[in-house]
Parts: C-alpha cells; sequence; structure tokens
C-alpha cells in the first residue's frame, strides 16, 4: 500500500472518530454539583468520609472538607481529578487561587475564583492558628 494512501486512510480515521466523539457530546466539559462532586471525589478516595462540599461557581472545581483534610476535585475534559490539598502550596492570584501539588501527574491549577468564593475556600483549607 503507497504512503500517501496509508496516511490519508489514518488521518480521516481519526478525524471520523473525533467527529462522532463530538456529535455524540462526549467532548463536553462535566459541570460539578455537590452531588456528583462527592460521587467523583469517592472514586478518587474511596474510604473517606466527607463532612463538607463547596463547588466554585463555575462548577468547574469543588473544595471537598474530608476527616483527612481538605481536597480539590476538578473537571479534566469529560472526567474529574482529585488531590488531597495536605501537601500542596496554595497562592492567591489576581483571578483566585493557584495550587501546588508534590505530584508529578498534577503539577500545579490556576482555579478562577470570585473575591468572596476566594477568601471562603483559603478560610477552610487553612486550618486556625494555635495561640502560642
Amino acid at each position: 500500500m503507497p504512503l500517501e494512501l496509508l496516511l490519508a486512510l489514518v488521518l480521516g480515521g481519526i478525524s471520523g472518530i473525533a467527529v462522532l466523539l463530538h456529535l455524540t457530546g462526549r467532548s463536553r466539559l462535566a459541570v460539578l454539583s455537590a452531588e456528583t462532586a462527592r460521587t467523583g471525589w469517592l472514586r478518587h478516595f474511596p474510604g473517606d468520609k466527607i463532612s463538607k462540599v463547596l463547588p466554585a461557581a463555575s462548577g468547574q472545581a469543588v473544595l471537598v472538607l474530608t476527616e483527612g483534610g481538605p481536597g480539590l476535585l476538578w473537571v479534566f475534559g469529560a472526567d474529574t481529578v482529585g488531590r488531597r490539598l495536605a501537601e500542596s502550596k496554595i497562592r492567591e492570584t489576581a483571578t483566585g487561587l493557584r495550587f501546588e501539588f508534590n505530584d508529578f501527574a498534577a503539577p500545579g491549577l490556576s482555579l478562577p475564583l470570585s473575591d468572596g468564593e476566594r477568601l471562603q475556600w483559603l478560610a477552610l483549607i487553612s486550618p486556625p492558628e494555635e495561640a502560642a
């Protein structure tokens, strides 16, 4: 088989799959509600006991409070990614929060949040400082 024909078949097949996935709705971003966030978090961390779920207004991320500490669940295409925040560095940005995870698979995430959300999330993530 000539290389040109093989290349055309491969490109046509990949394009066809991409179009088919888009037309069937598989390319839409997931939107997280409190209930879907609980389900998503328990899929990543099945043994956790969730005490509070706080979705961002955008529906693209959720702050999850568990007995083991806070965690972050966010949308990655049609799926979700969950990380615990115990070993992460969190800093404020002009548009929200920046999370630096101690994980090569998810090195960092910039999350746009309103001022109110940002302050609320920071208060829930940061433990109260002990009086000396």
